[in-house]
This record gives C-alpha cells, structure tokens and sequence, in this order.
C-alpha cells in the first residue's frame, strides 16, 4: 500500500505540470510541439508521454509477464484515485456467469427515480484491468450522465481466451435487463459500453444480440474492432512513442486469440461483420493519436451506412486510454464529461 502522503504529492505535482501554459508543457516535454497530418498532440499528452519515458512508465508487453502487466496497470490508473468524483453508492455485487459468478460494481446516481443503466466493459486488451482500474470513468458516466453503471469483471486471457469475455458480457447484460428494477434502474432502457477491448465487447455484444433484446445503446470508447488487421494508417503512424504500441497490440491479440484468425470471425474483428443493419444506436469516440482510430472510425462509418444512428467524433489531440487521466489531466477529464453527457443524451431521446 502506498502512503497517501506520496500519493498527495504525485498527484498535486501532476496538477501543477499539467496546469501550466500549454507552451511551457511543451518545452518541458523537451521536443518540438508534435504534428503529424496536420494534427497536434495536446500538450498535457506530449508532457505525459515526456514523463513516462523518463521514469519508465511504460515497457514493452511482450517483455512481461501477465501478473507483472496487469499490477503496473492498477498502479498507473489507481495512483490519483483520491480525486474521483461522488456517486450517491458504490456497491459491489456477484452476478451469475457462464463459467461461475462474476464481481460487479454498481454505481447509483443522485436521483429519485429510475434512470437508465449502463452495462460496463473495462479495457487493459482482454488481459489486463478489471473494477479497480476503471472506477474514474465509471463514476463520470455516473455521476454526469446520470446513470446507474454496472462495471463487470468479466474472465481475462490468456487464462481465459476468446469467446470467454463475450459470453461473459452477454450474461452481464441480461443480468442488467433481468434486474434492473431490483437496482434501482429503468428496464426499459440498458445500453452497454465500454474503452478499447470493452468497447470491442460492447459491439460484438450488440452484434449477437440483434433481434434478441439488444442493449438500448452501444457506447465504444476508442475501440479496437479489428483484431488481426494491420493495414490501417493510424497503426503505422501511432503505433510507436504514443503508449499503446504495435507490439502491445500483437500481444494482446495472441493471448486473446492464441492464434485464431481474427479476419475471419466478426465475434474477433466486428468490423468484419457481413451485415451491420439493424443494431443497436451508438456512440463512437476516438483519439487524435492512436494507433486503433481509424479502424474505430471505419466501424462508426460502416454502422451509419447501413442505417444505425450514430454519433461519432474524434478527441484531437488526445491518446488512447483518455478515460483514465481525468484527475490530472483537464483536457481528458472535459473529453470524458462530454462522452458521458452525449450517452445521458441519447439514452433519454
């Protein structure tokens, strides 16, 4: 355990850096302001990405070990957690899966009546993360959205490969649709999101689901929709220096396939889908700079095409994992705060 003194520290530290004038930011960062087609790295992400090399934040995946992985995950997005914002409760629940019972956390706004529900999926790759490491993003959909919120644990790889996370989600959601009222929420409207692999989930979920009580609403936070595909322009351009790297990417994908063909089945790469029609509406958003946007980009315009509403928009500026720097970040916390009203929003339509 961590003393809260150092705790304090790092994070008032943190607040003064990424406070500063976007100009200083960027002269701390030690390299000229970033630009690439056109588009500039905001300076909270150049600083942070600055910080993380010279302290050693981030390491190659494929140079650990799982456990080793998934304890520097916790760390990294748990460090700041005495900031995060105030839900009415927090409790946590056992939930029926396919595969034993499975830890959720239940996030109940202020409210007097029953308000929507929004089913969780953590991101971390399919192997990494879990209720701990999203407990920020879950309290800001919560809390600004006005929404109950349950986040789900479901089963990681490699212990657990595919199909076992959708099978877990699909249990999850019917969990949500079948118990809403004992939750304090309204049956009649249970959408599901979720960040990068969650959001992956969230899509092959409503995917399966089409015609049998589908979620109300697809929330994909910069998600990763083409499992196998390496041809996409932002994995060349962002797929090194911008945290979630090519070869983060691969290993994800093995422990999460071990060696199945993701081109070839839509419950890996939803993109891959042979019919879009149909689904579910939903909100796409995507990073300025990450190597998974224009795959996320393609999916949203591939959902619009084939007639689903869409709302989709790009974070400029922005790196994947946004979700989780909130607390000392202004420009991600703003970024948050807007996906979560944009899903009160369209829960409510």
């Amino acid at each position: 355990m961590r003393p809260k003194w150092i705790e304090t520290t790092e994070l008032a530290a943190a607040r003064v850096l990424f406070g500063l004038p976007p100009s200083v930011q960027v002269l701390l960062s030690g390299r000229p302001s970033v630009v690439i087609e056109g588009e500039r790295l905001h300076p909270n992400m150049q600083l942070l990405l600055s910080l993380e090399r010279q302290v050693g934040l981030k390491r190659s995946l494929s140079h650990e070990l799982v456990d080793v992985a998934r304890r520097r995950m916790f760390r990294n997005t748990t460090r700041f957690a005495r900031t995060i914002p105030e839900v009415s409760a927090v409790r946590e629940l056992t939930i029926p899966g396919p595969a034993g019972p499975m830890r959720a956390w239940h996030y109940a706004p202020e409210s007097s009546r029953p308000e929507p529900l929004l089913v969780f999926l953590h991101g971390g790759g399919f192997a990494l993360g879990g209720l701990e490491t999203h407990d920020y993003p879950c309290r800001v959909l919560c809390k600004t959205a006005r929404l109950h919120v349950l986040s789900v644990d479901y089963r990681l790889a490699p212990e657990n490969p595919y199909p076992a996370a959708v099978d877990d989600a699909v249990a999850a959601l019917r969990f949500a649709q079948n118990e809403a009222p004992a939750l304090g929420a309204d049956p009649n409207v249970i959408a599901m999101g979720g960040d990068s692999a969650g959001g992956q989930l969230s899509a092959v979920v409503a995917q399966r689901t089409r015609g049998d009580r589908p979620p109300a609403l697809q929330l994909l936070l910069y998600p990763t929709v083409d499992i196998g595909g390496s041809e996409w322009a932002s994995r060349q351009l962002f797929g090194r220096g911008f945290l979630l790297t090519t070869e983060d990417i691969a290993w994800f994908d093995q422990a999460y396939t071990l060696g199945k063909d993701g081109q070839a089945d839509p419950g890996l790469a939803p993109l891959q889908a042979a019919d879009f029609s149909g689904l579910c509406p939903a909100i796409v958003v995507t990073c300025g700079f990450d190597p998974l946007r224009d795959e996320g980009e393609a999916y949203a315009k591939a959902l619009e095409k084939a007639g689903n509403r869409v709302v989709a928009w790009r974070e400029p500026g922005l790196l994947h994992g946004f979700a989780h720097m909130g607390p000392i970040s202004r420009v991600c916390r703003q970024a948050m705060e807007r996906t979560a009203v944009a899903v009160g929003t369209a829960l409510r339509s």
